[in-house]
C-alpha cells in the first residue's frame, strides 16, 4: 500500500517536472524576423502586439501538441497546468493584467484548435496563419502570400512543439516487426 502510494507520488512529481520543462521549452521569446514580419503584415507596426500574439500562438499550439501527440491522457493537463502556472509567474505580464493574459490565451487555444481540426480549402496550416493574422489585426481579406508566411510560421511552431515534447515525455517507440495499426487499445 505504502509502496503504491510512493510509486504514484513519484510519477505525478515526474510528470510535472517534465510538464514544466516543456512549457519552459514554449516560453522563449519569437525570433525578432517574425515579429517585425507580423507588425508590418497584421499589427500596423505595432511590435508589442506582434510579440505577444507570436508567444500565444506557441503556447496554444504546445498545449495542443501536448494534449493530441503525447504518449498518455495526463500530459495534457499537466501541461495545462504548467502553463497556467508559467503564466502566473510571467513578468512581461502586467501587475493586474493576469485575468486578460489568461483569458486572451484561452481565446487562441480554442481558435488555434479549431483551425487545426478545419480540413477544409486550403487545409488545416491555412486555417492556422489565418488565425494568427486575425488575432494579430487582420480582419479583412489577406494576400496569400500573407497567409501562406504566416502559416510558415505556425505550422514552425507546431514542429518544435512536438521536438519539445518528444524531448522532455520521449518518443513512442514500436518493436521493428510491430506496426501501430497492429497494437491493442487497452
Amino acid at each position: 500500500m505504502l509502496e503504491a502510494l510512493w510509486g504514484g507520488w513519484r510519477h505525478s512529481r515526474a510528470l510535472r517536472a517534465r510538464a514544466s520543462t516543456y512549457v519552459d521549452a514554449l516560453g522563449h521569446d519569437p525570433a525578432e524576423e517574425d515579429v517585425r514580419w507580423l507588425a508590418d503584415a497584421a499589427t500596423h507596426g505595432d511590435e508589442d502586439h506582434a510579440r505577444w500574439e507570436l508567444r500565444y500562438a506557441r503556447q496554444a499550439l504546445g498545449l495542443l501538441t501536448a494534449q493530441r501527440d503525447a504518449l498518455d491522457d495526463q500530459t495534457g493537463s499537466a501541461v495545462a497546468h504548467a502553463l497556467a502556472e508559467s503564466l502566473g509567474r510571467d513578468r512581461r505580464v502586467a501587475p493586474g493584467k493576469l485575468g486578460i493574459a489568461e483569458r486572451q490565451l484561452n481565446e487562441r487555444i480554442t481558435a488555434y484548435a479549431d483551425a487545426l481540426g478545419n480540413r477544409e480549402g486550403a487545409g488545416s496550416g491555412w486555417h492556422l496563419g489565418r488565425t494568427l493574422l486575425r488575432f494579430s489585426g487582420c480582419r479583412e481579406t489577406v494576400a496569400p502570400e500573407i497567409v501562406a508566411h504566416a502559416a510558415e510560421i505556425t505550422s514552425r511552431y507546431l514542429g518544435e512543439a512536438n521536438e519539445a515534447l518528444r524531448d522532455a515525455f520521449g518518443a513512442a517507440m514500436l518493436p521493428d516487426n510491430e506496426r501501430p495499426s497492429m497494437l491493442k487499445r487497452g
